[in-house]
């Protein structure tokens, strides 16, 4: 082989290399970037009201209507804020987004290659609804980004606030979001009005709002709010926080 030819392939390399390097920076630029403009999104708001979440704006691009009502925490009845704690995440006013009792088990379970159970605090579920897109494609960037927002929602909004989004952005049913909308579609009344009852059984739809009624409950449903009716009843001052 020739000393030019050497050369030009040298030459070429190093191109490549500089070529390499300049779209690595490129791409960590772009991801800085895009994690910024999440960063002042979930600072935004902190104090205001999401228009839509990516669920919501899916079920808008297929046609599909949405019945969405956004209400302060206040005109929520505490009978709700409960059952979403006795339901969802008992320990929400005591941890900082993850409730490591509830996540270490289930870590456990995957590495021994066990299915796991979903432990998700109502943090880290505000910061899936909000934010990240439907559906269970590329799973661990969507726990990836969900860890990030978790914490972020966490240092940046009150305990408060975060429950006052949860419970404006599940769904309750085929297009229903919010608690709000919820109430007032399957029982007639706002969400202030929501006793222990209704309460439990809205929070009893959450795993699977889709095919389950509050207001038709089955019989697996109504044991389900029974159940969550009598955590309730013991929570004392783990929702202290929050009422």
């Amino acid at each position: 082989m020739g000393a030019g030819t050497r050369t030009r392939r040298q030459r070429g390399t190093g191109r490549l290399r500089s070529a390499l390097r300049r779209l690595r920076r490129a791409l960590l630029r772009a991801l800085l970037i895009l994690f910024l403009l999440q960063l002042a999104v979930v600072g935004l708001y902190r104090t205001v009201d999401p228009p839509a979440t990516p669920l919501m704006l899916w079920w808008r691009l297929q046609g599909r209507p949405v019945d969405h009502r956004p209400v302060t925490l206040a005109r929520v009845s505490s009978s709700m804020r409960r059952a979403v704690l006795a339901s969802e995440d008992s320990r929400f006013c005591r941890h900082h987004g993850f409730d490591w009792r509830e996540l270490r088990p289930q870590l456990v379970r995957l590495l021994r290659g066990e299915p796991a159970r979903g432990a998700s605090t109502v943090t880290m579920q505000t910061a899936r609804n909000l934010l990240l897109w439907p559906g269970r494609d590329f799973v661990l960037v969507r726990k990836l980004l969900e860890a990030v927002v978790t914490v972020e929602l966490e240092l940046l909004w009150p305990k408060r606030r975060i429950l006052e989004v949860y419970l404006n952005v599940a769904e309750f049913g085929p297009g229903i979001f919010g608690v709000e909308a919820a109430a007032r579609r399957y029982f007639g009344i706002g969400a202030e009005a929501l006793d222990a009852r209704r309460a439990a059984l809205l929070v009893s739809v959450l795993p699977a709002p889709r095919v389950r009624r509050p207001d038709r409950p089955s019989s697996a449903l109504a044991r389900r709010a029974a159940v969550i009716r009598a955590r309730m009843r013991t929570l004392g001052d783990l929702a202290d926080c929050v009422l």
